[in-house]
């Protein structure tokens, strides 16, 4: 079990560094709160109400809901730490669940949890931290943030690959990492379990979040169609040879690459391959058709070493991860049309325009995050690839 005593990777005395926790009620976040709390740190626990918690606060396998703002607040108290509730619930919904609406309404496949890292979880908690006179946000995200040689810090994937989360951090920016500490990164659930129940914690034996946590039951198409009803309008489904072969019930309720619920009679195998949301088409086609060579990217984030424009220019090897439960792949940077783009080695099935493209300095388990971009576009044409090692 490591349990490394700075914790925080600092030469600094624990008792005059204040650390915010991001306690969202979860054992992970409270098993962060308890080692700075044992190391002699200056704790102080905060936890975010994001959403009228009402119609979720008894369900199970979602975060920052009531019962988890209650359990956050008794794990503080078991702790003998400070502990805030913010009401974080308007710029969540602009930031977040409004952005999640528009997304499935314009036809893309979004990721909320990389919308809410990136701004109300990091952006706008930093600055909450920094007005509590703290000098570091600590969270219990599985991912591990190192010391460079010149002072910046980088992050990488955690230790268990099972547990990574550091698809859903790439644009974390290099400012912010200078200030955000993620002591688990190099520990397994199963020890941070065993640390919770040595802490006495109310939430040992909690069960992980499982859902979108503002998406009551798993059911993401009430909330797009009460934001965004146009998403639920039906519409034609149609073959990539131009054959009509049905109607769909609304463009919110399919991605690239799904198989299942087309509601449509074929003597071969289909899939989703294209959105045409203007148009209010679901575009079908075979499993070949799945296949990309070229993913572009938009809103990038670059961690790596370097100018992105200049590790596009010299087409840098990278190690791409276009969905969160696919292993990364091997690719390299290029530009086409002044924009950055990601070419795929073997190519990849089912890349949804709206997921990230994350990439990596190598394949490994605690391989270094060099940054990702939103999927703007994937291409299918073939195309000669260069030999990535």
């Amino acid at each position: 079990m490591s349990t490394d005593p700075t914790l925080l990777d600092s030469a600094g005395d624990p008792a005059a560094t204040r650390v915010v926790v991001a306690m969202s009620g979860g054992v992970d976040s409270s098993v962060v709160a308890a080692l700075l709390a044992r190391a002699g740190y200056d704790v102080i626990g905060v936890t975010l109400q994001l959403y009228d918690h009402g119609e979720a606060a008894h369900r199970r396998g979602a975060c920052c809901a009531g019962q988890d703002i209650y359990d956050a607040s008794e794990v503080a108290r078991t702790l003998g730490i400070p502990h805030y509730v913010l009401d974080y619930e308007s710029r969540f919904r602009e930031e977040v669940i409004d952005r999640f609406a528009a997304s499935y309404a314009s036809g893309v496949t979004p990721i909320p949890c990389v919308d809410c890292n990136r701004t109300v979880k990091f952006r706008d908690l930093l600055a909450t931290a920094e007005e509590l006179g703290a000098q570091v946000l600590a969270t219990g995200h599985y991912v591990s943030s190192r010391g460079l040689p010149d002072g910046r810090r980088a992050l990488f994937r955690a230790a268990e690959e099972a547990r990574d989360q550091s698809y859903f951090l790439y644009a974390t920016t290099a400012a912010q990492l200078q200030r955000l500490r993620f002591p688990l990164g190099d520990m397994r659930k199963g020890d941070v379990r065993a640390l919770a129940a040595q802490f006495g914690l109310p939430v040992a034996d909690k069960p992980d979040s499982q859902d979108i946590c503002f998406v009551p039951g798993g059911n993401y198409a009430e909330v797009v169609a009460r934001l965004r009803p146009e998403a639920a309008q039906p519409g034609d489904i149609v073959h990539l040879d131009g054959r009509l072969l049905g109607r769909h019930r609304g463009v919110m309720h399919y991605t690239i690459g799904q198989r299942k619920g087309l509601g449509i009679a074929s003597p071969e195998p289909l899939y989703v391959v294209g959105i045409d949301a203007a148009r209010g088409e679901v575009r079908v086609g075979p499993r070949e058709a799945l296949m990309v060579r070229t993913v572009t990217m938009g809103d990038v984030n670059w961690l790596g070493e370097g100018a992105f424009a200049e590790a596009c220019a010299q087409g840098i090897e990278v190690q791409a991860k276009v969905r969160s439960t696919r292993p990364p792949a091997p690719g390299y940077l290029g530009l086409e049309d002044g924009a950055p783009v990601v070419h795929l080695a073997a190519g990849e099935e089912g890349v949804a325009p709206g997921q990230a493209c994350v990439l990596y300095d190598s394949a490994g388990s605690v391989a270094r995050l060099l940054g990702g971009g939103t999927i703007v576009r994937a291409e299918r044409a073939a195309r000669p690839m260069a030999q990535v090692a």
